[in-house]
């Protein structure tokens, strides 16, 4: 298995890198010269050589939950921390998006989406976690442990909303130390007061700028006192609380103090964020990408990386489209209807994402036989199976004989059976070839559902449509006489105003 995995997302080629160049990093105060070929630049993590022109990107290689794409078997050679793979992406050419997901689901659907890395949202995981707005109220032991079962989840680098870090300096090391052990690739620290809020939101209050400074120097002392190599976000809420000179001015001081890549927050116009990239040049800065009405305007990821961007956020998107699909769902529910099948993933499609044939197939390699049942006698096999296990007490003779080899439930749905003369239950009639057409207008007159069931499952149209529960259905299909082009059973409205019709064809 490779360390990293050719993208899909339209990066800069390492041919497109100047032949030389001097990099003077002003915060490290660090001399550092490329080669003079871009070629000699290695094209994937733990390769010696590549080919010019060729696009990469970085993957998280180690996985550890089901149905994850890099889920197989994967050995202590081929592992890289996900501060390195982190590290490693923001050397790489070009912008990098990076969705903001709240819980494990949405970090899967990130990484199966083909994003390289993703963020935690503070503002997500507060909606999500504790139904209540971001404004300080989740802490620091809920925000670790949603963020430990988000990286647990996925095999790409998170970087984890560390907020304000939860306090004074010595909280600021204890959070970070926190984050890396549960297996965050980078975390964001602000300058926030407690209790801290969205950096789009009124009345934001800073700390001073020696405590911001200090915030980020504890940060860098856990990061050395864990052994990590955590990657440091420094985010500054100046701008809306002070001034945009101000913003900058700490922004510098930041990444003087050790912080790896720079963000201020809630920047108002596009010469503004020019101005911020300006600032120590080599230095990465992170765009935020508020949908939906912040304070910083929207651009696209071609856009922001002119600009001098590397990395870019979308906090609100998942969390957003997330709470607008449940009010639609509920909507249709209260109306008496399920969601149309176009507007929510299959069943099929839900087991595939969560993992549940990847967890069915490894569940085969402990499969038990059916010999292997109690046994009143005590006998023991003596064969082993193939991890090296006995297989259990062996059932006696008479055991095995009184329970089926493969015992199958089997399940009969009420039927109706008008058109052969039976009107009672049976496996098959004439019924299964006429059809019962299911159609719902909404009160907009665009279309929402049309259908058809077998008119003889009278079970399926009820679960279909909930409104049409206390219908007698069975009764109108009595009086329903064969004609041709069909004939419309039913054509009402709803308590949301929809129009239901069925249909007998």
């Amino acid at each position: 298995m490779n360390s990293a995995s050719i993208s899909s997302t339209d990066f800069r080629t390492f041919s497109n890198l100047p032949s030389r160049r001097t990099a003077y990093l002003a915060h490290r105060r660090v001399a550092e010269t490329l080669p003079k070929s871009a070629s000699s630049l290695p094209e994937r993590v733990g390769s010696s050589s590549s080919k010019a022109g060729r696009k990469t990107s970085i993957r998280y290689t180690v996985s550890a939950s089901y149905g994850d794409k890099e889920s197989g078997s994967v050995n202590s050679n081929e592992y890289t921390s996900p501060a390195k793979a982190l590290r490693k992406l923001l050397k790489s050419p070009g912008v990098h998006q990076g969705p903001a997901c709240f819980d494990a689901l949405s970090a899967k659907l990130v990484e199966r989406a083909g994003f390289d890395f993703c963020f935690t949202t503070g503002f997500g995981i507060s909606a999500a976690r504790l139904g209540l707005p971001d404004a300080g109220l989740i802490s620091y032991g809920e925000m670790v442990a949603q963020g430990r079962e988000i990286t647990q989840a996925v095999s790409i680098p998170v970087i984890g909303d560390g907020d304000n870090g939860y306090g004074n300096a010595m909280n600021v090391k204890r959070t970070v130390k926190g984050y890396i052990r549960a297996g965050f690739g980078g975390i964001i620290l602000e300058d926030q007061v407690s209790p801290k809020a969205c950096g789009h939101t009124r009345g934001r209050k800073v700390v001073s700028r020696e405590e911001a400074i200090m915030r980020i120097k504890a940060a860098v002392d856990a990061r050395k006192e864990s052994g990590s190599d955590i990657v440091i976000v420094a985010r500054t809420d100046a701008r809306q609380a002070v001034s945009f000179e101000e913003a900058l001015w700490r922004a510098r001081a930041l990444a003087d103090a050790g912080a790896d890549v720079l963000f201020i927050d809630a920047l108002a116009s596009k010469e503004e964020m020019k101005a911020f990239c300006d600032v120590y040049p080599l230095v990465p800065k992170l765009a935020n990408m508020l949908e939906g009405g912040g304070k910083t305007p929207i651009f696209t990821p071609i856009e922001l990386e002119e600009l001098g961007y590397k990395l870019v956020a979308y906090p609100l998107s998942l969390i957003g489209v997330s709470i607008g699909a449940m009010q639609d769902a509920l909507s249709a529910i209260k109306g008496g209807r399920i969601p149309s099948p176009g507007s929510m993933p299959s069943f099929e499609e839900l087991k595939e994402i969560l993992g549940f044939n990847t967890y069915y197939e490894e569940e085969k390699r402990y499969a038990t036989t059916s010999s292997q049942l109690p046994s009143r006698k005590g006998d023991f096999s003596s064969n082993s199976n193939e991890y090296g296990v006995q297989p259990g007490i062996q059932a006696d003779r008479e055991q095995r004989s009184q329970i089926p080899e493969n015992p199958v439930e089997v399940l009969i749905p009420e039927v109706y059976d008008k058109f052969s003369g039976e009107g009672k239950k049976g496996n098959f009639s004439m019924a299964w070839s006429r059809k019962l057409r299911v159609k719902i207008t909404g009160k907009d007159g665009f279309e929402k559902l049309d259908i058809r069931i077998p008119a003889g499952f009278l079970e399926g149209i009820t679960n279909i449509v909930p409104a049409l529960v206390g219908v007698n259905i069975k009764s109108l299909l009595d009086e329903a006489t064969l004609e041709e082009g069909g004939k419309q059973l039913l054509d009402f409205q709803d308590t949301m105003g929809d129009r239901i019709q069925v249909i007998l064809e």
